[in-house]
């Protein structure tokens, strides 16, 4: 009786499996210990922002240890995806108008329950933009979502917070009647923006253009690109394309695919759904349905690396410099030094969303932890952070 070859492998595979694990699990450690010692971030910031967010915000202080098996910032991203958890969150929806006849829907947590703030028409919402693709079922949103309403704060999230499949970082008309319809419903009650990856891009985009009229008292941004042609480049190398480039790109198509009908008027679907790369896509879709020349011209509109002087409330980002998604030579740190409401905390490790810390990373992460901590210093002293960012007092007559 012969045993073929996937038999005899099977049988390998089970009596060395102990040893295999054993040799990883030593690999990891000592990887982990040589040369992944956990790091303090760098704060990019005013001296006076700095001091604010050390008294009120004390991770921005701690030692981040990234989980010791799952090393490098590709390896961070990809196992985030899979291995974190959702917290329940119930979730009421409402369908909004835009000017031009399309449709946004929104996700809110009211938390009526708030015992520290008891009173709705003062309750602090926290306004939150997912990313490419991404809505309000994402684990990160859930998680930031977890974070504002322990805190007794009001959540509002997007099921597809834009208009289906315009996808555009440097359109910011549907984020405007977004806040614009939040601020009707509770005037008295602040507004702090959360942004996340290509929703940050779309945040700060929104208060550079907006300046002292966007409704909002902060903002918050996690992995965001900070330059959309870096970005590009860094997301069409062979293994960022392969792992993460190729699967975007073809979620892009399958949303086109799913509006066909209504889009066949402005594109050429067959011709965008060949696209093998989001630029590509942005190329023959996004570049053309926003008016653009070039799909260059789009990425330079869209980046906002060079708008962050016309910011004008407080703002802090956290990036990794290990980030697949935004490189580190994109970052604008000089700008930031010279900005008095710009904050941004760099970690060596963390990957594009992910930050994932502990031996067993499935609950929040120090994403989270930043996040909750610094929507709480905002809602609590808004007079010290717009004094340490340099923003004056509005004295109604």
């Amino acid at each position: 009786m012969f045993v073929s070859h996937l038999e005899l492998w099977r049988t390998y595979w089970e009596c060395s499996r102990p040893y295999t694990v054993y040799i990883c699990s030593v690999t990891a450690a000592l990887y982990y210990l040589w040369g992944r010692k956990s790091q303090a971030p760098a704060l990019v910031s005013s001296k006076a922002f700095s001091a604010f967010l050390h008294k009120h915000c004390p991770v921005v202080a701690e030692r981040f240890s990234p989980t010791p098996w799952c090393w490098g910032g590709r390896l961070q991203t990809l196992v985030c995806a899979l291995l974190k958890s959702r917290p329940p969150v119930t979730y009421r929806n409402e369908l909004i108008r835009t000017v031009d006849g399309g449709q946004i829907s929104l996700d809110w947590v009211d938390n009526w329950e708030s015992a520290s703030y008891p009173e709705s028409s003062t309750r602090p919402t926290v306004l939150i933009l997912p990313g490419l693709t991404g809505n309000s079922k994402q684990s990160y949103v859930l998680h930031t979502i977890s974070q504002a309403t322990r805190r007794g704060y009001r959540g509002l999230g997007g099921e597809e917070l834009l208009t289906p499949v315009t996808y555009c970082a440097a359109n910011t008309s549907d984020l405007e009647r977004v806040v614009h319809h939040v601020k009707g419903l509770y005037p008295h009650a602040p507004v702090l923006g959360a942004g996340v990856s290509m929703g940050g891009m779309l945040l700060l985009n929104y208060l550079a253009r907006k300046r002292t009229e966007s409704g909002m008292v902060a903002g918050f941004t996690i992995s965001v690109p900070w330059n959309a042609l870096k970005s590009a480049a860094s997301m069409e190398e062979p293994l960022n394309w392969l792992l993460f480039n190729k699967y975007l790109t073809s979620g892009l198509c399958h949303a086109v695919t799913r509006h066909r009908k209504v889009l066949e008027e402005v594109a050429d679907i067959d011709y965008v759904l060949k696209a093998q790369t989001i630029r590509e896509f942005d190329e023959r879709f996004t570049s053309l349905l926003f008016g653009y020349k070039t799909c260059t011209d789009y990425y330079l509109d869209a980046s906002p690396d060079n708008k962050l002087p016309n910011t004008a409330v407080p703002i802090l980002c956290l990036n990794a410099a290990d980030d697949p998604f935004s490189p580190q030579h994109a970052f604008p740190l000089t700008t930031i030094q010279s900005l008095p409401n710009v904050a941004l905390l760099l970690t060596a490790h963390g990957g594009h969303i992910a930050f994932m810390e502990g031996f067993f990373p499935r609950g929040e992460s120090y994403m989270e932890r930043l996040f909750g901590q610094f929507v709480q210093a905002v809602f609590e002293h808004p007079k010290d952070i717009k004094k340490a960012c340099g923003i004056r007092e509005e004295h109604k007559s």
